[in-house]
C-alpha cells in the first residue's frame, strides 16, 4: 500500500469537502453517525511500518498504540477519526 501522490491528495480533500456540502444541502440524505479514514504505510519491515506510524503520531499529535496486533495512532474530528495503521506482516495477506 502507498500513500496519494499531491494531486490524488488534493481530489481526496476536495472529495471530502464536496461530500460535507452535499450532505448539508441535502438533509434528506442519510449520513452515517461516524466515519474512519484509513491509511496504511508503505511496504516495510514491521519496524519500518510501526516508524511511520510513529512519524504520523507526532506530526497529528496522537500516542501510538497497539490494538489487536495492529500498530495505531488516531486522531478524532468530532464523528470522523483519521487513524494511521500498521498490520504485522504476520497478520498481512500481502506481507512481505
Amino acid at each position: 500500500m502507498t500513500y496519494s501522490d499531491p494531486g490524488q491528495r488534493d481530489r481526496f480533500i476536495a472529495g471530502l469537502l464536496d461530500l460535507a456540502v452535499f450532505l448539508e444541502a441535502n438533509p434528506d440524505v442519510p449520513a452515517p453517525l461516524n466515519t474512519d479514514v484509513l491509511v496504511f504505510p508503505p511496504s516495510g519491515s514491521d519496524a519500518e511500518r510501526r516508524t511511520e506510524i510513529d512519524g504520523i503520531a507526532a506530526r497529528i499529535g496522537a500516542e501510538p498504540q497497539t490494538v489487536c496486533s495492529h500498530y495505531i495512532a488516531s486522531r478524532r474530528f468530532g464523528p470522523v477519526e483519521y487513524r494511521a495503521v500498521a498490520i504485522p506482516h504476520d497478520n498481512d495477506p500481502e506481507g512481505e
